[in-house]
């Protein structure tokens, strides 16, 4: 039975220190009592659980190639970031994701404010079965071109991974001279927990970089931009000229004169 002489903070604290199987119970000692306070706790923790569990959802929707090819053996989501900026490398992720994975809020790296991609992140390196990360310089991606310097770094990524994968399931592109069954999936960071991972591992390790690089080499503001052409970065290539990161192929028609 209820106890009349608990305060709202008492309440607010066993509720803080319940665990999820334990709410049921305290929904049905407290949701009776008249306190405006004590109704308010009750009702802020029923909708928690109701987020949590549409969150729930949505992580298994995104575990649909991951399920239908989990009988061939260790499944790799792969991504890259920084195909695009004007400055920096090319880094790609590789993340092999234990088969009863639970966690959540991995989502594509883009959906996901900085803060969470660093807490996802040291979730991800910590649980995953295998996590490996490969990059492309700047000079090579001048010398071999964005889209095949993306390729070797996706490349240097599997290798990095201390499990050889059986199944690779790649962003929408299929990465030459693997031996390793792959599956290409259209906008595959909104639709595979794994290529999801991969893009935030990725995604966090280049921003670290960059953010290094802004130390290295201030005035082009690579901690706020990552080497993308920002308004800032334009004005300050124009003006500063290239820095040793800057893609020679990527800045001509900023640095002609």
């Amino acid at each position: 039975m209820m106890q009349k002489t608990e305060s709202i903070s008492e309440i607010k604290r066993k509720f803080e220190a319940a665990l999820e199987t334990e709410l049921p119970d305290l929904y049905s000692l407290y949701e009776k009592d008249s306190r405006s306070g004590v109704r308010n706790i009750v009702e802020k923790y029923r909708k928690k659980e109701k987020s949590l569990e549409k969150e729930r959802l949505r992580t298994e929707q995104m575990k649909i190639f991951e399920k239908k090819y989990e009988s061939r053996g260790y499944i790799c989501g792969i991504d890259e970031v920084g195909r695009g900026p004007l400055a920096g490398p090319v880094v790609a992720g590789a993340v092999i994701l234990p088969k009863d994975c639970k966690i959540l809020y991995i989502n594509d790296s883009k959906q996901l404010t900085a803060k969470k991609r660093e807490e996802l992140c040291d979730v991800i390196l910590r649980e995953a079965v295998a996590v490996g990360i490969g990059s492309a310089t700047p000079e090579r991606i001048d010398e071999i071109n964005i889209l095949q310097a993306t390729y070797e770094a996706m490349r240097q990524a599997i290798q990095n991974l201390a499990v050889k994968p059986d199944v690779l399931l790649n962003d929408a592109v299929r990465i030459p001279d693997l031996d390793i069954f792959q599956v290409p999936i259209i906008k595959g960071d909104a639709s595979s927990i794994s290529i999801a991972a991969a893009s935030i591992v990725a995604k966090v390790k280049r921003d670290h970089l960059m953010e290094e690089y802004d130390r290295i080499y201030p005035g082009y503001g690579f901690a706020s931009n990552k080497g993308y052409g920002s308004a800032e970065h334009i004005k300050a290539l124009k003006s500063l000229g290239p820095s040793p990161i800057h893609r020679k192929t990527f800045i001509t028609h900023f640095t002609e004169d």
